[in-house]
């Protein structure tokens, strides 16, 4: 049973890789000074060291690993703008100008990729192609019609809500109770895109070295000493753009952040006419559970790419994916016979206001935070940090515009995580305690999705 469930060629890394795997650069020797150390090798850091060397910067990109080796090119490949902020209530409490700032610039994120990517040229396999919120339970329907109204009144997005009938438009199963469609989301290739941003740094003058990992960085004059495993670099200015991760190398950060795995598997391709059926728009899928589950087909539109953080204990990819492939076979039991080809995981940074932060201290500027939300949001933060390093602008955006809270004492360790993780099953299994003991015990779901199409015809 187990080895029917993974294709003979099963890979224990991301799919994305395949296309665009990551990149060994240690050969050139690091340089004695230049304006700008990058730290880190992601989405953010990328974004600014393309800014910064496009403005005539000497910029030199450090990463603990190979380039693009993070979560960057871990991630689903989701993109968004807002709607993180309005969903997770993080903007409650702050000031109503606070918190018009940050939808004002969170859907500028989105609008920043965008032109990114049309301005540069990358090739990061952007899709318009919406997304579809579900209800996980009954009762979750009514609040994601609450967030769908919150949503467009406050971000302006185009959005239909479903009924569970409806929702077949959408996605071919009865898993969901209903949810709702925002039009204006998208999707991308992850990793082309890292690709993408490290070709267009490389070809503005940025240098990039793999394998140096940062071991602390000292104030020296007006500037810094950054000390690596390569060797020492002094820079004018310093960026961490290590998010989930951040290590020893800055106690201050890494109080800060906590880092939380996510894990995600693609199937084989598709039989012909199967994606028509289960994802008939080629939406990415979300649902409404504390640890939540994503979906989406692939770029190609030939394969299913399933993550969710299925129980806080397990990290042994085989049984990972197998963890995953039970909740895939809850929403389309007709993927019973198709093979898993790749599991693997990836760190997101939560911070303890659940809001991404651009900020200061001790003269090195930070970019993290992007609490699963990353894609647009770091590369627009990358580059506004690029900014204000080298006073190109004289406007903070709201994410540079707030405190950056230390999480509580002990919440950034695996143990809470995992207790956190185990808190957050107990809330979905209350939510709807049939599914989540089905789901455990491996039970089928009876197939509808082969009737979808005829319905709709």
């Amino acid at each position: 049973m187990i080895g029917s469930a993974f294709h003979p060629g099963f890979l224990a890394q991301p799919y994305w890789w395949e296309a665009a795997p990551p990149e060994t650069a240690r050969d050139e020797p690091l340089p004695k000074r230049v304006d700008l150390v990058v730290i880190g090798s992601g989405f953010a850091g990328l974004s600014a060291a393309l800014e910064a060397a496009r403005g005539g910067a000497s910029v030199a990109v450090l990463d603990a690993g190979p380039l693009g080796g993070g979560a960057s090119s871990r991630s689903g490949g989701m993109v968004s703008s807002g709607q993180k902020l309005v969903l997770t209530a993080a903007l409650k409490g702050l000031p109503a100008e606070k918190q018009l700032a940050a939808l004002e610039d969170s859907k500028a994120t989105f609008e920043f990729l965008k032109d990114l990517i049309t301005r540069e040229k990358l090739d990061a396999d952007l899709q318009l192609c919406g997304r579809f919120f579900g209800a996980f339970a009954p009762k979750h329907l009514e609040t994601l019609k609450r967030n769908a109204e919150t949503l467009h009144a406050r971000t302006g997005v185009t959005i239909r809500i479903l009924s569970r009938e409806e929702q077949h438009e959408e996605v071919g199963s009865d898993y969901f109770h209903g949810g709702f469609v925002v039009e204006d989301y998208g999707g991308l290739h992850p990793a082309k895109l890292n690709r993408a941003l490290r070709e267009a740094a490389r070809a503005t003058g940025a240098r990039l070295f793999s394998h140096a990992r940062v071991l602390g960085t000292l104030r020296d004059g007006d500037g810094h000493k950054v000390s690596t495993e390569r060797g020492e670099v002094r820079a004018q200015h310093v960026l961490y753009a290590t998010n989930g991760y951040t290590d020893t190398s800055s106690a201050w950060l890494q109080k800060r952040l906590v880092p939380v795995m996510s894990y995600q598997i693609a199937t084989e391709p598709l039989p012909p006419g199967m994606m028509d059926r289960l994802i008939p728009r080629l939406r990415m899928v979300t649902d409404s559970r504390k640890e939540l589950t994503y979906t989406r087909p692939s770029p190609d539109g030939t394969r299913i790419l399933f993550g969710c953080r299925p129980r806080a204990l397990q990290v042994e990819p085989q049984r990972l994916a197998l963890a995953l492939r039970a909740r895939m076979l809850r929403f389309w039991p007709e993927l019973s016979p198709i093979r898993i080809t790749h599991a693997w995981g990836g760190y997101v940074a939560m911070t303890a206001d659940r809001i991404a932060h651009v900020t200061e201290k001790n003269g090195v500027m930070h970019a993290v935070g992007c609490n699963g939300n990353g894609v647009a949001l770091m590369t627009f933060l990358g580059w506004h940090a690029a900014q204000l390093m080298l006073g190109r602008t004289n406007r903070r955006a709201f994410f540079a515009d707030i405190p950056f809270p230390a999480v509580p004492p002990l919440t950034n360790t695996a143990a809470f995580v995992q207790l956190a993780s185990a808190a957050y099953h107990l809330r979905d299994f209350t939510a709807n305690p049939g599914e989540v003991v089905a789901e455990r015990l491996g039970r089928p779901r009876r197939s509808t999705t082969t009737t979808t199409k005829e319905a709709r015809e």
